[in-house]
């Protein structure tokens, strides 16, 4: 298979994204070595967190023979994302379609996922190459677009990220998300519990997700 398909069926395997903001590029770190040990294998570094592209460039080289995809967000122009690919990203998230983003990633066959709100973002994304986009923000458009979606379109893979939680995420699955992103709830409680808290948040979205899929 394709390098592309590859990084799309180990991410949709792994299904949870952790989207890691953090507020130095050490904390960045931390944040995502202790998502990945709580569970959840998708690890999406924003370029919110300084010298992000450092941080993906360690997790890359230290976790390379394990079942950790390691990306970049808030990707807002195609120099970063070449930046980040260079770095070991093996996905792309943007919060909006950019077509030049897309066609730098096509260049490296990287997966790119587009934030998009409506069903022209979502048309204009597959015109221009995605295989998924990323349902955003996902607590104004809610579980029910991608149903509403799946109608006119239904061969695109959407993974809904900002709004998911642990209340909702089994009704994001039930309309047929591809994956799901987690941001804040990940790091509620990271100044009181540090790392270990984080981890136990991890845990807690994975243990989840292995209920949900049980039923």
């Amino acid at each position: 298979m394709s390098l592309k398909r590859d990084i799309l069926d180990q991410m949709q395997k792994n299904f949870l994204f952790a989207v890691v903001r953090g507020s130095t590029q050490e904390e960045g770190y931390e944040i995502s070595k202790a998502v990945y040990q709580g569970g959840i294998k998708n690890v999406e570094v924003t370029f919110s967190t300084p010298n992000a592209e450092q941080v993906m460039r360690r997790l890359a080289d230290e976790f390379a023979d394990t079942d950790m995809v390691v990306g970049a967000g808030t990707v807002l122009d195609e120099v970063s994302a070449r930046l980040a690919i260079l770095n070991g990203a093996k996905f792309i998230v943007s919060p909006n379609f950019n077509e030049r983003i897309a066609k730098m990633c096509n260049l490296y066959t990287i997966p790119y996922l587009p934030g998009c709100g409506s069903i022209t973002e979502v048309a204009t994304a597959l015109e221009a190459g995605c295989e998924v986009v990323k349902l955003f923000p996902g607590g104004l458009l809610g579980p029910g677009f991608i149903k509403d979606l799946h109608g006119p379109i239904p061969w695109v893979e959407a993974m809904p990220s900002g709004g998911v939680s642990l209340d909702n995420m089994e009704k994001w699955i039930a309309n047929g998300a591809w994956a799901v992103g987690v941001g804040s709830a990940l790091t509620k409680g990271l100044k009181e519990g540090g790392s270990a808290q984080v981890e136990a948040n991890a845990k807690e979205f994975a243990d989840k997700l292995i209920e949900i899929l049980a039923k």
